[in-house]
C-alpha cells in the first residue's frame, strides 16, 4: 500500500469576531454622520414648508377678499376659507371653499396664527411659531411670518 499523505485543511472561511466589530463600528459611524446631516436638512425643509403653506394661505385669503370684499375677522379665522362664516361680517358672495381641506397645521404640528390686521399694518397676518411653538426664538424656533 502506498503512503498516503492526508492533508488537514483548516477552515478559515468567515470573519473573526474582531473583524465583525470593526465593520459594525464603521457602519455606526457612517450612520451617525448621515443622521446628523439629515436632521439639519429636515429643519430647513420644515421652515421651507411653513413658508410655502403661509403663501398658500395668503393666496386663499386674497381670493376670499376678492369675493367677499373683506378679509376674515380674527374670530372667523382661517376656518372661513373652508366654510362660509356664520358670524358677521358674512357675505352672500362667498364663493368658497378656498382651501381643499381645513387649514393645515404647521410642519411642527401647531396651528397657524391668523391676525387681522397684521402687526405691520397690512390687512392680515399668518404666522407659525416655529419648532418651539412659542413666540420669538432663533434658528428652527424662529417665527415665520407672512408680513416679513
Amino acid at each position: 500500500m502506498k503512503n498516503r499523505i492526508i492533508r488537514i485543511v483548516k477552515n478559515d472561511e468567515g470573519w473573526t469576531f474582531m473583524e465583525t466589530l470593526i465593520v459594525l463600528a464603521v457602519i455606526l459611524i457612517l450612520t451617525a454622520t448621515v443622521g446628523f446631516v439629515a436632521v439639519g436638512n429636515l429643519d430647513k425643509a420644515r421652515v421651507a414648508a411653513a413658508r410655502t403653506q403661509i403663501e398658500s394661505l395668503a393666496t386663499a385669503l386674497e381670493a376670499y377678499c376678492i369675493d367677499c370684499g373683506n378679509y376674515p375677522t380674527e374670530e372667523q379665522g382661517l376656518g372661513a376659507l373652508r366654510k362660509k362664516p356664520e358670524t358677521a361680517p358674512s357675505s352672500s358672495s362667498w364663493g368658497g371653499p378656498y382651501l381643499y381641506k381645513d387649514a393645515p397645521k404647521d410642519p411642527w404640528g401647531y396651528d397657524y396664527e391668523y391676525t387681522s390686521p397684521a402687526p405691520d399694518g397690512s390687512p392680515y397676518g399668518v404666522r407659525s411659531f416655529g419648532a418651539d411653538g412659542t413666540e420669538g426664538g432663533e434658528g428652527k424656533d424662529a417665527d415665520i411670518k407672512s408680513w416679513e
